[in-house]
């Protein structure tokens, strides 16, 4: 056989081993160039993300600012997880009873053990709550208050009666 020839039937060879391959390729050629450019547009918008935290964390000298914070603070032993205070303040709010349906009777325990829960949770999360300094209606405003800032925080508290939960969020 001649050399000439015998390179041609490898090529032919080689082609038609291929041909499935080639067929794939064109028929998923869309799917293909999709995954590509999604990727890329991912890669784009990650890097595009971490320059303008860099660029945020240059402009306010983030460093600067969390140098004097005492991280160990937050994992000493005597500090109780933000989810057991949740917990328990959902917990010491269904002990709230309702007199005629419409306002809940607070047991003045039950009450001082829930305003000190909301102060560990406004430490935890460094919301600044005046409960121990006020009394009366002061007070019920600033739980209310309080409440809804650790709502605003994230900590989702349930309402004083399952029918007048919060409609506005």
């Amino acid at each position: 056989m001649e050399p000439g020839r015998a390179l041609l039937l490898i090529l032919a060879f080689v082609a038609m081993a291929s041909l499935p391959a080639v067929i794939a390729l064109v028929f998923c050629a869309d799917e293909i160039i999709d995954r590509v450019a999604c990727g890329y547009a991912e890669w784009r918008e990650r890097r595009r993300e971490r320059r303008t935290i860099a660029r945020l964390d240059h402009a306010v000298e983030a460093d600067a600012l969390t140098r004097d914070i005492d991280l160990t603070a937050l994992d000493r032993p005597d500090r109780r997880p933000l989810e057991e205070l949740a917990v328990d303040l959902r917990r010491l709010r269904s002990h709230g009873v309702g007199f005629d349906g419409r306002q809940p009777v607070w047991h003045p325990m039950v009450l001082k053990a829930y305003d000190d829960r909301l102060r560990l949770a406004c430490q935890a999360l460094g919301i600044t709550e005046h409960l121990a300094e006020l009394a009366g209606v002061d007070l019920e405003l600033e739980r209310v208050r309080v409440e809804g800032l650790l709502h605003a925080a994230g900590l989702a508290l349930p309402a004083a009666r399952a029918s007048h939960r919060q409609r506005h969020h």
